[in-house]
Protein backbone atom coordinates (compact mmCIF):
# COMPACT_ATOMS: atom_id res chain seq x y z
CA UNK A 1 0.00 0.00 0.00
CA UNK A 2 1.26 3.47 -0.88
CA UNK A 3 -0.06 6.87 0.15
CA UNK A 4 0.57 9.64 -2.37
CA UNK A 5 0.40 13.22 -1.15
CA UNK A 6 0.41 15.34 -4.30
CA UNK A 7 1.21 18.99 -3.58
CA UNK A 8 0.86 21.70 -6.19
CA UNK A 9 3.89 23.99 -6.31
CA UNK A 10 3.82 27.58 -5.02
CA UNK A 11 2.22 30.28 -7.20
CA UNK A 12 4.06 31.72 -10.18
CA UNK A 13 1.85 34.81 -10.66
CA UNK A 14 2.07 34.25 -14.42
CA UNK A 15 -0.98 35.30 -16.43
CA UNK A 16 -0.15 33.03 -19.35
CA UNK A 17 0.09 29.33 -20.08
CA UNK A 18 2.92 27.87 -17.99
CA UNK A 19 3.86 24.36 -18.96
CA UNK A 20 7.50 23.44 -19.39
CA UNK A 21 8.78 27.02 -19.11
CA UNK A 22 10.91 27.19 -15.99
CA UNK A 23 9.49 30.02 -13.91
CA UNK A 24 10.04 30.52 -10.16
CA UNK A 25 7.49 29.96 -7.41
CA UNK A 26 6.53 32.54 -4.81
CA UNK A 27 7.41 30.99 -1.45
CA UNK A 28 6.73 34.08 0.66
CA UNK A 29 3.71 32.64 2.55
CA UNK A 30 5.81 30.94 5.21
CA UNK A 31 2.83 30.36 7.51
CA UNK A 32 1.02 28.34 4.81
CA UNK A 33 4.19 26.44 3.92
CA UNK A 34 4.67 25.56 7.59
CA UNK A 35 1.06 24.33 7.90
CA UNK A 36 1.38 22.16 4.78
CA UNK A 37 4.76 20.77 5.92
CA UNK A 38 3.31 19.94 9.35
CA UNK A 39 0.29 18.22 7.79
CA UNK A 40 2.37 15.92 5.57
CA UNK A 41 3.69 12.63 7.03
CA UNK A 42 7.19 12.83 8.48
CA UNK A 43 8.13 9.36 7.20
CA UNK A 44 7.30 10.12 3.55
CA UNK A 45 9.93 10.55 0.87
CA UNK A 46 9.80 13.72 -1.24
CA UNK A 47 9.96 13.86 -5.03
CA UNK A 48 9.26 16.75 -7.34
CA UNK A 49 9.05 17.63 -10.98
CA UNK A 50 12.36 18.86 -12.35
CA UNK A 51 11.03 22.39 -12.91
CA UNK A 52 12.26 25.07 -10.48
CA UNK A 53 8.82 26.01 -9.15
CA UNK A 54 8.33 22.42 -7.97
CA UNK A 55 11.92 21.91 -6.81
CA UNK A 56 11.88 25.03 -4.61
CA UNK A 57 8.46 24.18 -3.18
CA UNK A 58 9.64 20.65 -2.35
CA UNK A 59 12.69 22.11 -0.64
CA UNK A 60 10.50 24.38 1.47
CA UNK A 61 8.31 21.43 2.54
CA UNK A 62 10.99 18.77 2.93
CA UNK A 63 12.11 19.35 6.53
CA UNK A 64 14.10 16.21 7.43
CA UNK A 65 12.33 13.97 4.91
CA UNK A 66 14.42 12.05 2.37
CA UNK A 67 14.59 13.80 -1.02
CA UNK A 68 14.45 11.57 -4.10
CA UNK A 69 15.88 12.66 -7.48
CA UNK A 70 13.72 15.12 -9.39
CA UNK A 71 11.26 13.47 -11.76
CA UNK A 72 10.99 15.02 -15.26
CA UNK A 73 7.88 12.93 -15.94
CA UNK A 74 6.03 14.94 -13.29
CA UNK A 75 6.33 18.15 -15.33
CA UNK A 76 3.20 20.10 -16.19
CA UNK A 77 1.44 19.50 -19.50
CA UNK A 78 3.60 20.52 -22.43
CA UNK A 79 1.59 23.39 -23.92
CA UNK A 80 4.00 23.63 -26.86
CA UNK A 81 3.48 26.81 -28.89
CA UNK A 82 0.96 28.09 -26.33
CA UNK A 83 3.46 28.21 -23.47
CA UNK A 84 4.01 31.84 -22.43
CA UNK A 85 1.00 33.11 -24.34
CA UNK A 86 -2.13 34.58 -22.76
CA UNK A 87 -5.27 32.44 -22.86
CA UNK A 88 -7.20 35.06 -24.85
CA UNK A 89 -4.42 35.20 -27.47
CA UNK A 90 -4.49 31.41 -27.86
CA UNK A 91 -8.30 31.55 -28.19
CA UNK A 92 -7.93 34.08 -31.03
CA UNK A 93 -5.26 32.17 -32.95
CA UNK A 94 -6.63 28.66 -32.29
CA UNK A 95 -10.32 29.18 -31.39
CA UNK A 96 -11.61 25.67 -32.03
CA UNK A 97 -8.50 23.80 -30.88
CA UNK A 98 -8.17 25.78 -27.65
CA UNK A 99 -11.79 25.06 -26.75
CA UNK A 100 -11.42 21.38 -27.58
CA UNK A 101 -8.24 21.16 -25.50
CA UNK A 102 -10.21 22.01 -22.33
CA UNK A 103 -13.72 20.82 -23.27
CA UNK A 104 -12.70 17.48 -24.80
CA UNK A 105 -9.44 16.65 -23.04
CA UNK A 106 -7.94 13.34 -23.88
CA UNK A 107 -6.32 13.15 -27.30
CA UNK A 108 -6.48 16.85 -28.25
CA UNK A 109 -2.90 18.10 -28.62
CA UNK A 110 -1.62 21.66 -28.23
CA UNK A 111 0.52 22.64 -31.25
CA UNK A 112 3.98 21.13 -30.71
CA UNK A 113 2.83 20.07 -27.25
CA UNK A 114 0.98 17.14 -25.75
CA UNK A 115 -2.52 15.99 -24.88
CA UNK A 116 -3.99 14.99 -21.52
CA UNK A 117 -3.53 11.32 -22.43
CA UNK A 118 0.09 11.87 -23.45
CA UNK A 119 0.86 13.60 -20.13
CA UNK A 120 -0.90 10.85 -18.15
CA UNK A 121 1.05 8.18 -20.04
CA UNK A 122 4.30 10.07 -19.38
CA UNK A 123 3.68 10.20 -15.61
CA UNK A 124 2.29 6.70 -15.12
CA UNK A 125 5.54 4.64 -15.28
CA UNK A 126 7.23 6.96 -12.78
CA UNK A 127 4.23 6.74 -10.42
CA UNK A 128 4.22 2.94 -10.73
CA UNK A 129 7.98 2.68 -10.11
CA UNK A 130 7.83 4.88 -7.01
CA UNK A 131 4.71 3.10 -5.73
CA UNK A 132 6.60 -0.21 -5.76
CA UNK A 133 9.46 1.30 -3.72
CA UNK A 134 7.91 3.59 -1.09
CA UNK A 135 4.91 3.36 1.27
CA UNK A 136 4.46 7.13 1.61
CA UNK A 137 5.33 9.75 -1.02
CA UNK A 138 5.05 13.52 -1.14
CA UNK A 139 5.12 14.53 -4.82
CA UNK A 140 5.38 18.23 -5.62
CA UNK A 141 4.04 18.70 -9.10
CA UNK A 142 1.64 20.66 -11.27
CA UNK A 143 -2.08 21.16 -11.82
CA UNK A 144 -2.33 18.92 -14.89
CA UNK A 145 -0.24 16.01 -13.64
CA UNK A 146 -2.06 15.98 -10.30
CA UNK A 147 -5.39 15.82 -12.12
CA UNK A 148 -4.20 12.93 -14.33
CA UNK A 149 -3.57 11.02 -11.11
CA UNK A 150 -7.00 11.97 -9.74
CA UNK A 151 -8.41 10.52 -12.95
CA UNK A 152 -6.43 7.33 -12.43
CA UNK A 153 -7.69 6.96 -8.86
CA UNK A 154 -11.30 7.87 -9.59
CA UNK A 155 -11.74 6.43 -13.11
CA UNK A 156 -13.45 9.70 -14.04
CA UNK A 157 -13.29 11.26 -17.47
CA UNK A 158 -10.57 13.89 -18.02
CA UNK A 159 -13.24 16.57 -18.52
CA UNK A 160 -14.77 15.76 -15.11
CA UNK A 161 -11.34 15.91 -13.47
CA UNK A 162 -10.80 19.41 -14.87
CA UNK A 163 -13.73 20.56 -12.71
CA UNK A 164 -11.54 20.07 -9.63
CA UNK A 165 -9.70 23.04 -8.28
CA UNK A 166 -6.05 22.41 -7.44
CA UNK A 167 -4.77 25.41 -5.48
CA UNK A 168 -1.12 26.22 -5.02
CA UNK A 169 0.25 24.36 -1.97
CA UNK A 170 -2.90 22.20 -1.78
CA UNK A 171 -2.63 18.50 -0.94
CA UNK A 172 -4.36 15.79 -2.96
CA UNK A 173 -4.14 12.47 -1.14
CA UNK A 174 -4.45 9.29 -3.23
CA UNK A 175 -3.96 5.74 -2.03
CA UNK A 176 -2.82 2.65 -3.90
CA UNK A 177 -3.52 -0.79 -2.44
CA UNK A 178 -2.63 -3.86 -4.54
CA UNK A 179 -3.30 -2.04 -7.79
CA UNK A 180 -6.53 -0.38 -6.61
CA UNK A 181 -6.47 3.39 -6.35
CA UNK A 182 -8.72 5.54 -4.18
CA UNK A 183 -9.12 9.26 -3.65
CA UNK A 184 -8.77 10.30 -0.01
CA UNK A 185 -9.00 14.07 -0.58
CA UNK A 186 -8.54 16.63 -3.34
CA UNK A 187 -7.25 20.19 -2.97
CA UNK A 188 -6.92 20.23 0.83
CA UNK A 189 -5.27 23.31 2.36
CA UNK A 190 -4.37 22.83 6.04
Amino acid sequence: MTDWFWVRHGPTHEKTFVGWRDVPADLSDQALINRVAAYLPDDAVVVSSDLNRAISTAGALRKSRKQLPHEPNFREFNFGDWDGRHFSDVAKTHPQLSRQYWEQPGDVVAPNGESWNMAAARARPAVDRLTRSHPSIIAVAHFGIILTQVQRASSALPYDCLAHKIDNFSVTHLKENNGRWTVECINYLP
